[in-house]
């Protein structure tokens, strides 16, 4: 009976010594297949996230992603932005319902060093823009390796590089590929080409897409609102079938890059606050704080001791050194200690005057309204807003039941997709237009023959997503939104009220002018009235018609006389810009605007618009 057991249990080990060897083994053949991917394999896989989920996006976002690059290398260089693109159609595609796709951009910015081209061009979160703590468009340095990576996995080309530093003899030309694995940038067809402009970067893409001219995300509509917030840039750009054209500046001044600002203490969370400590090495605490956040002063850290209870030797303590329970408690201290909110210095606006000039290249419109809200501090974030609404003169004569035409920007770089969930768009439709003389649907955006553009430019925007599509609604930013399109209404309402007192006084005019001469002669004729009579008669009616619309005259001219020295004003600011413009493209008495003459760009050799 001993030996039975003994055996059941000796079979029993042995099955459950079997199972563990089965589980030990599976585990190690797990462990063998774990393995690491670089940044650039995620987004070779996943290009979706940053905008190349659809042949109509992947063309935009390469145009997009290649002139925010040329524009930020300008500005920071102090150059008057002079820009050429070229998006043209070469054939069939290799996906299916695709064209081949030809984009080609070419800036006069200071050039590109040879030596980091693969990492601007075929390196992903290689960047000198990330974490500067001020407004620019790109800042992770994502977009322009994705679309290198796209240009590869669907024409199995990269991008073809052409650049030129201003001390250089020669322009640096080659083709970008990437190391997909090891994320890095690789040079290949190395050499140098004569070049005549002094300095500047060309780069040409050939990758499968589609091209939307209109709508949502259509190109021109892209360009259009590129031309708006950008009112120091010249624009020469032929796109597909559309003849070839040049947009000249309005403005001859380069935006003053903004000065840099340190995060704000209340702006962070534990794990960041001690990666933050990381990055200055070995520096006493106390030192730390000022330099590495704003708003952080002496008075600020004798507060941290004798209001918060903070140890004085955690602050004359190395930063490198302090233990976790210490970081906590400083952590803790100056989230409750009180602090001036972030400085606004960082914010990058275009400016009403620039708005007022470049407002008038977007199209033919008959009235604009421009307002820059000052900068504020919201979500606890410097942010300022910018607001523009023209009427365009092409559409008045329709029954205005179409929505108006929203344009979005963050940073000054358009937004084209998403549009529903936008701050911005939740803004405009938050509002209520029908008191400022517009149609609106109930919780819809209004309607008519208007452009309604919206700017939001902060160094610490919170996108929904990594392709930067559109602005998380928060509640502080949809109601500073809605501060700025109110503010904006107001005079837009001001101006319909004029137009419309306008209006009733010339149909009065008419009717009585029309209809007087026959009610006096009618009259006469029945009551067998003499000529003089009848002359008498038509002078009380023209007196009567004097008396009914003297109130309305006197407004109108009243009106008139504050817009005209407002104008007068304007043109005082903007004498320099003015100057070489014909009488017919100025400000006129009405607040219209013509907008500048769109000229025709003559086409250029190989490479170039």
């Amino acid at each position: 009976m001993a030996k039975k057991q003994v055996k059941k249990v000796t079979k029993k080990l042995a099955a459950e010594v079997d199972a563990s060897a089965e589980v030990i083994s599976r585990v190690r053949k797990s462990a063998k297949q774990i393995t690491t991917s670089s940044t650039a394999e995620y987004f070779a896989k996943n290009l979706q996230q940053v905008g190349f989920s659809s042949p109509v996006k992947a063309v935009l976002t390469t145009l997009k992603e290649a002139l925010d690059n040329s524009l930020d290398a300008c500005e920071d260089a102090g150059i008057l932005p002079e820009i050429r693109l070229q998006v043209e159609k070469l054939g069939p595609g290799t996906l299916k319902n695709t064209d081949q796709i030809r984009i080609y951009v070419e800036d006069n910015g200071p050039g590109i060093d040879p030596d980091d081209v693969a990492k601007v061009f075929g390196e992903y979160l290689a960047s000198s823009k990330f974490g500067r703590g001020r407004c620019s468009r790109g800042q992770q340095g994502i977009g322009i390796s994705a679309a290198t990576t796209w240009a590869m996995q669907t024409t199995a080309t990269g991008a073809r590089v052409v650049t030129k530093t201003k001390s250089a003899r020669k322009a640096f030309t080659c083709v970008v590929d990437m190391d997909l694995k090891n994320n890095k940038g690789i040079l290949r067809d190395k050499g140098t080409v004569e070049w005549s402009s002094p300095h500047g970067t060309s780069i040409e893409f050939k990758l499968d897409g589609r091209i939307q001219l209109n709508g949502e995300g259509g190109l021109l509509n892209y360009i259009r609102s590129t031309i708006l917030l950008n009112p120091h840039m010249t624009l020469h750009y032929e796109i597909s079938d559309v003849p070839s054209a040049s947009v000249d500046r309005v403005v001859n001044t380069v935006p003053v890059v903004p000065q840099a600002t340190e995060p704000h203490p209340h702006t962070m969370k534990l794990g960041e606050f001690m990666s933050h400590a990381r990055l200055f090495g070995r520096m006493k605490t106390s030192v730390w704080l000022k330099r590495g956040f704003s708003r952080v002063t002496d008075k600020v850290l004798q507060d941290l001791v004798s209001q918060k209870g903070l140890k004085r030797k955690v602050l004359d303590s190395f930063v490198d050194s302090l233990p976790d329970d210490e970081f906590k408690a400083l952590f803790s201290a100056i989230q409750a200690v009180d602090l001036l909110p972030p400085a606004t210095t960082s914010v990058l606006s275009v400016g009403e005057d620039g708005l007022a000039l470049s407002i008038r290249r977007i199209g033919d419109i008959d009235f604009f309204a421009v307002l820059s809200r000052k900068p504020v501090i919201c979500d606890f974030k410097p942010l300022q807003v910018e607001v523009a609404i023209a009427r365009l003169r092409e559409r008045r004569g329709e029954d205005n039941e179409e929505q108006v035409q929203v344009l979005r920007f963050a940073n000054r770089v358009p937004l084209q997709f998403d549009k529903a969930s936008c701050a911005i768009v939740k803004a405009i439709t938050s509002v209520n237009w029908r008191s400022y003389g517009l149609k609106q649907p109930k919780n819809g955006l209004p309607l008519g023959p208007y452009i309604v553009a919206v700017s939001v430019v902060s160094p610490f925007i919170k996108f929904k997503n990594a392709s930067k599509e559109t602005i998380d609604a928060s509640d502080e930013l949809v109601e500073e939104l809605r501060r700025a399109l109110m503010q904006t209404g107001q005079r837009l309402s001001r101006y319909l009220s004029r137009e419309h007192k306008a209006g009733e006084l010339e149909q009065r005019v008419q009717h009585i002018e029309q209809f007087g001469p026959i009610l006096v002669e009618t009259l006469g004729r029945i009551l067998g009235a003499s000529d003089e009579r009848k002359q008498a008669a038509t002078a009380g009616l023209a007196r009567i018609l004097e008396k009914d619309t003297k109130g309305i005259k006197k407004d109108l001219a009243d009106a008139e006389g504050r817009l005209a020295s407002y104008l007068e004003e304007k043109k005082s600011r903007l004498a320099g810009f003015f100057e070489g413009l014909d009488q017919d493209e100025q400000f006129t008495g009405t607040d219209a605007a013509a907008p500048a003459p769109v000229k025709p760009a003559a086409k250029s050799g190989k490479g170039k618009v």
